[in-house]
């Protein structure tokens, strides 16, 4: 009890320590898929990527192959360019955030195997995968 006592200081930062390792951990499981998992996704179980950003960041680059289905008008477009609602998408946007929100509003509509591309198209890029401009 003495040592906890006098080197209660060391526990404490033992603590932190340890939840500062586990954050990253825990922000990867609930953060979506790796650019690896997701190419994964799009060559075995033939995924949609669908990027959320607006039509401007949409020509101005884009994941090779990704569909656009601006955050905007996701509700109403999603249906029409993806009709069979088992397929998984990859969700995609700049950073990732809209991709977030894309992703619970598809599993809204009922297709529940939505999942978001962590890190966006900036994650994508530093893969070296193909961006294509419109």
């Amino acid at each position: 009890m003495k040592f906890i006592v006098e080197n209660w200081y060391l526990i404490v930062l033992a603590l932190v320590s340890g939840a500062l390792l586990a954050v990253p951990m825990l922000k990867g499981a609930a953060g979506g898929l790796t650019v690896a998992n997701a190419v994964q996704l799009i060559n075995r179980e033939k995924a949609v990527l669908i990027d959320v950003c607006g039509p401007d960041e949409y020509a101005a680059g884009h994941a090779g192959g990704s569909k656009s289905v601006p955050l905007g008008e996701f509700e109403a477009r999603l249906p029409a360019v993806v009709k069979n609602k088992s397929i998984p998408l990859v969700m995609v946007c700049a950073s990732g955030a809209r991709a977030m929100r894309a992703a619970a509003l598809a599993r809204k509509l009922g297709y529940e195997n939505a999942q978001v591309l962590s890190g966006g198209l900036k994650a994508w890029k530093d893969a070296g995968l193909p961006v294509e401009k419109s």
